[in-house]
């Protein structure tokens, strides 16, 4: 990670609100290139500063798939409180696609499992981009498909075609 892209990142979590800002408004303007700090950009999401979580929502716009060794990070970020949170992770999984296999267990909790209706829209979504390697995922989107939720079990019904074809 280059060295200003590595300040940035450890600016994101500073105490000091304008070093946050800073950093999220720099590295909103990088597009893919911010891709190393997306698990820091997923979190700061979530700042309690508006600002903040302004730019860090547009860099995670701009980001393009994050990097694979942040899946593990990414997977458990799905279980915070926070919805925001929730909704990134489960974005940037699932523009990893069949590279995310790994995290369909957590994507279909997030799916059924009580979470935000933005953050399990959002997961069922993710799955249907990972595809068939998303098939464990089949019986909670089956579930899904089923909800009071149109967007969800809209979202599940894709899903599921895009996994068993």
């Amino acid at each position: 990670m280059p060295a200003d892209l590595a300040q940035c990142v450890a600016d994101l979590s500073d105490a000091n609100p304008a070093k946050r800002l800073q950093a999220a408004e720099r590295l909103s303007q990088l597009g893919c290139a911010a891709a190393p700090a997306a698990v820091a950009l997923v979190r700061a999401s979530g700042d309690e500063a508006e600002e903040v979580r302004e730019y860090a929502v547009a860099a995670l716009e701009e980001l393009g798939p994050p990097r694979i060794e942040d899946l593990a990070h990414l997977t458990a970020l799905l279980g915070e409180q926070r919805s925001d949170l929730g909704y990134w992770a489960a974005t940037l999984l699932g523009r990893l696609g069949d590279d995310a296999a790994s995290a369909v267990p957590a994507l279909a909790n997030a799916v059924v499992g009580g979470h935000d209706a933005a953050v399990s829209q959002r997961a069922a979504w993710a799955l249907g981009r990972i595809g068939p390697a998303a098939a464990p995922a089949v019986d909670a989107l089956k579930q899904a498909a089923v909800t009071g939720d149109p967007r969800l079990a809209q979202l599940a019904q894709r899903a599921i075609e895009r996994i068993v074809g």
